[in-house]
């Protein structure tokens, strides 16, 4: 039996405002905002072979913690965070700092989680 091969193609985020979280995520990573659907956004892909971002709406909010999230890595992590907070994002208090680097846990405008990653040195 041949086993089918697997490319990460996608990642949807569900949104009460599409528009608005869109928007976030791309003013955030520079990307061109697009309608595949009526109602629904797309960016990317994020790099050349990178993934899709979709942001599909939905009727009820989010609920709980998100148990997939988005790291984003950057080389300045006050800067990333100020920006995080300038575009409508909010900060969950939540800070990591490992011998490899640091990890904030940040959120976007309707409250889905995603980390900023800093590495102290090349990986």
């Amino acid at each position: 039996m041949v086993s089918p091969s697997f490319t990460l193609h996608e990642i949807t985020i569900d949104c009460l405002d599409v528009q608005v979280v869109a928007e976030f995520w791309s003013t955030l990573l520079d990307a061109e905002l697009r309608e595949p659907l009526p109602g629904w956004r797309r960016l990317g892909p994020l790099t050349e072979k990178g993934p899709l971002l979709n942001f599909q709406p939905v009727p009820e909010p989010k609920n709980g913690k998100t148990r997939i999230h988005l790291d984003l890595l950057t080389d300045d992590m006050s800067e990333a965070i100020q920006t995080v907070l300038r575009l409508g994002g909010g900060e969950s208090g939540e800070r990591h700092d490992y011998g490899e680097g640091t990890v904030v846990v940040m959120a976007d405008p309707e409250g889905h989680e995603f980390c900023l990653v800093q590495y102290t040195s090349e990986e």
